[in-house]
């Protein structure tokens, strides 16, 4: 009897490290679900707004311009922020009057 209950107990605990593996790299490779906060990308996406973030295009495709990527807040590390990319590494832009917001808002 204790051969049977110590057999499916090992099987369980099998079975869950196995699927916690598969999970992880499910969530870390292929994408996952991510609050992001913030109002800035409304009306896209509202503040504390869930959505689904995929992992696989930027290894196939890079970052391009008008992608929508996901970061971990500089204020707050335990928060997503969402941006959406309007200029890629030496880009040049323009804004409508001087002010130093690219300097303090580089990601």
């Amino acid at each position: 009897m204790l051969r049977g209950v110590l057999g499916k107990t090992f099987r369980l605990v099998g079975y869950t490290i196995q699927y916690g593996c598969i999970a992880h790299c499910a969530f870390e490779y292929v994408g996952g679900v991510v609050m992001c906060s913030g109002p800035s990308m409304e009306p896209t996406i509202q503040n504390s707004d869930i959505v689904f973030a995929e992992n696989v295009s930027r290894h196939f495709y890079g970052i391009q311009r008008g992608d929508i990527v996901i970061a971990k807040s500089p204020s707050d590390p335990k928060s997503n922020i969402c941006k959406r990319v309007i200029g890629l590494e030496g880009d040049k832009i323009l804004t409508t009057s001087p002010s130093d917001f690219f300097k303090s808002h580089i990601y």
